[in-house]
């Protein structure tokens, strides 16, 4: 989404959001939901983002054959929904487990619990292959194609306090050198290009981008002997608000995958991040996540 509000109604809108979030309750920390036994932990979990277009946009749709081969061939949530609209609180869900703001215009400093601590707490690794980002470690505003709405990592107080952590933030051509390397971290967070994201790109360039640089990683046996690959759609179209954000596509890939199924259950973005921890082998999820639908449904059993 383009950046059309002020900051003053960022703020406004932030405060609207936190007073929304008590008025329901959501102060109390209900108990974790345990991780179930028949989640399977993996070497690598990989999340790719892509942009603004609901479920009907995509799914079965023939500007996106590599997608939709991967969703008939692995696992495609059919009832998968985005959290609001715009952007950035749906990437923040997925790194906090709660939305922090409902803008594109948030700048403030999130210090809730995420993604990065329980990973760093667990002694785990993490990196953003972020493509067009200026430099490694950039924590700046907008660049060329470079959106930092697209890069949740950059809110975080464990990332802008750390230069260790901010090392973490790199430019999308240091994927395909990790992948040769064998140097991929536990999770590994991509985000295309605005051009190729399908925000400002059609779906089928955005398409042939995750064939050539998604297939490699599919198809490397580092990753099909223990890696989980996730592709979703971070909103649906804007007229598209069903459940805050629309119906999205996810799909998820890799050999533990049961082939060719297709869940009905009501997912949503804290489901994918308490998967992404699970899967790593962390059971201390932020936010939202301690709670949300575990997707053990879409594994072969063990």
């Amino acid at each position: 989404m383009k950046r059309t509000y002020k900051r003053a109604i960022g703020t406004f809108a932030t405060c609207f959001l936190a007073a929304i979030q008590l008025a329901c309750g959501s102060s109390s920390t209900p108990k974790p939901t345990p991780v179930p036994a028949s989640q399977p932990t993996f070497a690598h979990v990989v999340l790719v983002v892509e942009e603004n277009h609901s479920y009907g946009d995509v799914i079965n749709n023939s500007s996106m054959p590599y997608l939709n081969s991967l969703a008939s061939q692995y696992g495609l949530a059919t009832q998968y929904f985005a959290n609001l609209h715009p952007s950035l609180p749906n990437y923040l869900m997925l790194t906090t487990g709660q939305m922090e703001t409902t803008v594109d215009s948030f700048t403030g400093t999130i210090g809730d619990d995420n993604v990065v601590r329980e990973f760093v707490n667990a002694g785990k690794s993490w990196k953003a292959y972020l493509e067009s980002i200026p430099s490694a470690g950039y924590l700046g505003t907008d660049s060329g194609l470079y959106a930092e709405r697209h890069d949740p990592f950059a809110y975080l107080s464990d990332v802008q306090n750390s230069s260790t952590q901010a090392s973490n933030l790199v430019p999308f051509t240091q994927f395909a050198s990790d992948l040769a390397n064998n140097a991929l971290p536990q999770y590994a967070f991509i985000a295309p290009n605005l051009d190729d994201d399908a925000h400002d790109g059609t779906l089928a360039q955005a398409d042939a981008w995750l064939q050539t640089n998604i297939a490699p990683l599919v198809t490397n046996p580092m990753f099909q002997s223990s890696g989980l690959l996730i592709i979703v759609f971070d909103e649906g179209d804007q007229s598209d608000i069903s459940h805050g954000g629309g119906q999205v596509a996810c799909v998820l890939i890799g050999t533990k995958i049961k082939p060719g199924y297709k869940s009905t259950t009501f997912y949503q973005h804290q489901s994918v991040l308490r998967l992404i921890m699970a899967a790593s082998g962390v059971d201390n999820f932020p936010g939202s996540a301690a709670n949300a639908p575990d997707m053990t449904e879409f594994f072969t059993a063990q």
